[in-house]
């Protein structure tokens, strides 16, 4: 025989090993392909619910920490428009209490006044007396009280 024969003989004994060592891999990522693929459908149905799921529990006590400061928000509010109210409500009482002060002192100033001008009228009456008399009148206290008329 000869030895060219003998080469590519061998050569094609190795390329159908070879062969069947490449068609075994195939064979074998074939399955594994089929087994990612099951692993994937598994996946597929359960991933979705499961992630729902730890999504709402870890959302629902934030949920319930968010509605319980919503509330206390709301209670803040309430009470700060009431303080507001109760502020305005005050200013406006010392607003009032004010402007009766005001009225009081101006009409105790006027009162003040018109005594001042009653005064300052007996004063010049008597200054005119005392410059035409050239003198005063003196009264005794004795001639004005109303007891001593009747002794």
């Amino acid at each position: 025989m000869d030895e060219g024969a003998i080469e590519r003989a061998k050569e094609r004994v190795e390329q159908r090993a070879e062969g069947a060592a490449l068609d075994a891999l195939v064979a074998r990522a074939r399955e594994q392909v089929e087994v990612l693929a099951a692993a994937s459908s598994s996946l597929e149905e359960t991933l979705p619910a499961r992630v729902g799921e730890a999504v709402r529990e870890q959302a629902q006590p934030v949920g319930r920490n968010l509605a319980e400061i919503r509330g206390l928000m709301n209670q803040v509010l309430r009470r700060l428009e009431r303080v507001d109210g109760e502020l305005l409500a005050d200013r406006n009482a010392r607003i009032d209490d004010l402007a009766l002060l005001v009225d009081l002192i101006a009409s105790g100033w006027q009162g003040v006044d018109a005594r001042l001008s009653r005064i300052e009228g007996v004063l010049s009456g008597l200054e005119q007396g005392i410059q035409e008399n050239r003198g005063a009148i003196v009264y005794r206290m004795e001639d004005r009280r109303p007891d001593a008329a009747g002794s």
